[in-house]
């Protein structure tokens, strides 16, 4: 078990909370000083639920101005794999309808997807124009990396043919439906460091989608396979998926050292090999993807004054340094594999707090809130000053530092001591 100690809050009103996981955000709840109420009971200000929760229950549940929580109502939007792919997909036509198809290539930063079975006849007509490509499979639904495998032949997936449920003679197939898939180009040229594939969490918060404010943390990951990378074994899911919950079950893997590189150590790495103009270009790419993906489902989102998310972004670089959005989670996995890893999400959730402002610290005018930059406030947002170390300033003036150094600490100083000095006046 991985923790750290307690502190007590000196504020009069104590902030009550109900929290469904046991796990890092748990321990950042009960460290900021906050009440804790039982699952089943009590009256809470803030909760960070499951979407389970969201699903039965927030239809029916009345909440006063002050309470937060920790999903939008129809969040799957974004978060489902058949739904993003459909909302990217709608947000590019519409692009290019209104602005030209060379603006419209500005969306072509994931795989060509199709939703099995619905779309099984026009992913063929696909796959034939592509004899020798690879493709991968994916539950709509599961994460983890459960389910998930890799094909070159149609006969791998003849369970997903879509054919009518009455038969010639008929009479009906009772046939049990498949579980609904999407189906995805898979990209086989991927940047490898050490013979490995690795790609990249990206933490995300939206505050607000109405109108769209979006903050961007510097910090994250990159996971690594465990396995060199070889595009003829696609049965070996240690080589082809990164996710944690495989790499960890690998005969040879080892918990404390784990397959994770830091976003520092990432664009330190890619710095040295690339130099900072082709890395600035990858990393403004990067911000567009986070924000053209938000936009695509700003319009259709239930936005709620009550709500905010934590999306977790994964996105895989190829060898021409193109960055590809692979899936966005609601849900990221907030449980620890290390020590490092306990560290980072600690420090992560603690900033959603502040950010959140659950205590009404802040003025609302903050750029950065500990190690989040707010990267779009109904439109871009630019930096004042980026605080960098051991990594050449950008030219760019966007407010995003993602894998720049994160001088958290620094800044949440002068964020209470800017609110002590207001609060004594």
């Amino acid at each position: 078990m991985y923790g750290r100690s307690r502190t007590n809050r000196s504020d009069n009103k104590q902030i009550r909370f109900k929290c469904t996981l046991q796990n890092t955000i748990a321990d950042v709840l009960r460290s900021r000083g906050w009440y804790e109420v039982k699952e089943d009971s009590g009256e809470w200000d803030f909760y960070w639920a499951d979407v389970g929760w969201m699903k039965e229950v927030f239809d029916h549940c009345y909440m006063e101005e002050h309470m937060r929580l920790n999903h939008f109502r129809n969040h799957y939007e974004l978060t489902r794999k058949n739904l993003m792919a459909k909302n990217l997909k709608r947000l590019k036509k519409l692009i290019e309808r209104e602005h030209g198809k060379l603006e419209g290539t500005k969306c072509d930063f994931f795989p060509t997807t199709f939703e099995l079975p619905s779309d099984y006849h026009i992913f063929v007509e696909e796959f034939k124009r592509s004899p020798n490509s690879t493709w991968i499979m994916k539950p709509i639904a599961k994460s983890q990396g459960k389910g998930i495998f890799l094909f070159r032949k149609l006969k791998d997936i003849t369970d997903w043919r879509k054919e009518d449920s009455w038969r010639i003679d008929g009479t009906r197939d009772d046939r049990e439906p498949v579980e609904n898939y999407v189906v995805q180009k898979y990209i086989d040229n991927p940047y490898l460091i050490g013979g490995r594939k690795f790609d990249i969490r990206c933490y995300v918060l939206v505050t607000s989608y109405i109108p769209l404010k979006v903050w961007l943390y510097r910090s994250g990951f990159a996971r690594m396979s465990n396995s060199r990378y070889s595009s003829d074994s696609i049965e070996d899911t240690y080589v082809h998926l990164t996710n944690v919950a495989i790499q960890k079950t690998a005969p040879d893997y080892d918990p404390e050292k784990g397959c994770k590189w830091s976003l520092v150590q990432l664009r330190t790495y890619l710095l040295a090999k690339h130099g900072p103009e082709a890395i600035e270009t990858l990393f403004r790419s990067m911000d567009d993807i986070f924000v053209k993906s938000l936009q695509s489902v700003q319009k259709i989102m239930i936005n709620d004054k009550h709500c905010f998310e934590l999306y977790g972004y994964d996105v895989l670089i190829d060898e021409t340094l193109k960055p590809w959005l692979l899936e966005i989670n609601a849900s990221p996995s907030l449980s620890a594999s290390n020590q490092q890893d306990y560290d980072l999400k600690f420090k992560l959730l603690h900033d959603v707090l502040t950010t959140i402002d659950m205590e009404g610290r802040l003025t609302g005018k903050e750029k950065t809130i500990g190690g989040f930059d707010l990267m779009w406030n109904d439109g871009p947002v630019h930096c004042d000053e980026l605080t960098m170390e051991g990594v050449q300033l950008p030219h760019y003036t966007t407010n995003t530092a993602l894998g720049c150094f994160n001088d958290r600490e620094n800044n949440l100083k002068k964020l209470m001591r800017s609110y002590s000095a207001t609060n004594t006046k």
